[in-house]
């Protein structure tokens, strides 16, 4: 009985060493915050289990010869296997949380841009759209086209049209708000979603961006002379949801109208697409 309450004792006490690997797995995945504050005082109060195991060991030393005696033992035993499975338990759920965090983001991004794929900007539109129908706040898109990107790729080659992409991306997110919606829409083209927002405000807010996109270093070649900063335009069209439009795809007609206008008047700028009862 001595033997196998001295046992029990040397397992519930490797099994509690055991419990700070999981633990510690699980912080480190853990973004900064009261969360992690807290799984860090677990670890604490682990240690804590160790100390008082290591102390009832070294008191109760070959001292456990009746049932009795090995009630504590069993129940510290059982506490450590409550804890090794709690903390691994934890660990595979924050990875499973994390897995499918990531899989739901690759699902709806673009893999290169990062930003909104195609997929998730339709559903999106009819979601926007139809929140601005039923509470009757405007609505504005944007519909962007790089100017002359063939030639960047004929030119530099892909490589080079990814890069520009990429940070074109890039500052077309941090130039927007938080409630905006940047999608790439097709090639080099990106759509926004502007929620709250007019036609003017829309067509202010492009013409920003626009100067913005003008005056940014979006990539840059090695060339005999040294380092060569590659800046490229774009051409925007900017329309305005209205009632009387039966479909997502008539704003995006309209945005893209205005977009091979803007193209056709020399590139680099912005053109608003008209009502649609203006012309009726």
């Amino acid at each position: 009985m001595t033997v196998i309450g001295d046992a029990v004792i040397i397992a519930g006490i490797v099994l509690l060493f055991l419990s700070f690997i999981p633990v510690r797995m699980l912080i480190r995945h853990l973004p900064p915050g009261a969360t992690r504050e807290s799984w860090s005082v677990l670890v604490g109060i682990i240690g804590l289990f160790i100390a008082g195991y290591i102390t009832y060991a070294a008191l109760r030393w070959q001292s456990h010869e009746t049932i009795a005696d090995m009630l504590v033992p069993a129940i510290f035993f059982l506490t450590a296997v409550f804890i090794l499975l709690v903390s691994y338990l934890s660990l595979q759920t924050a990875l499973s949380l994390q897995r499918i965090s990531r899989l739901e983001r690759e699902s709806i991004t673009d893999p290169l841009t990062g930003m909104y794929n195609r997929r998730h900007l339709d559903r999106r539109m009819v979601e926007e759209v139809e929140r601005a129908r039923r509470y009757g706040y405007p609505l504005s898109i944007m519909l962007f086209d790089i100017d002359h990107f063939k030639k960047i790729n004929d030119q530099h080659g892909h490589q080079l049209g990814d890069v520009v992409l990429k940070n074109l991306a890039r500052i077309l997110s941090g130039a927007v708000r938080r409630t905006d919606i940047v999608a790439r829409y097709g090639g080099e083209e990106i759509l926004i979603i502007t929620p709250h927002t007019e036609l003017i405000e829309a067509y202010e807010l492009a013409d920003r961006i626009r100067v913005l996109v003008q005056d940014s270093e979006v990539a840059d070649i090695r060339t005999q002379d040294g380092r060569q900063p590659i800046h490229v335009t774009v051409s925007i069209g900017v329309a305005e949801l209205h009632k009387d439009m039966e479909s997502t795809r008539i704003l995006i007609e309209l945005a893209d109208e205005a977009l091979y206008k803007a193209k056709s008047e020399g590139r680099n700028c912005v053109i608003q697409a008209k009502n649609p009862e203006d012309s009726s």
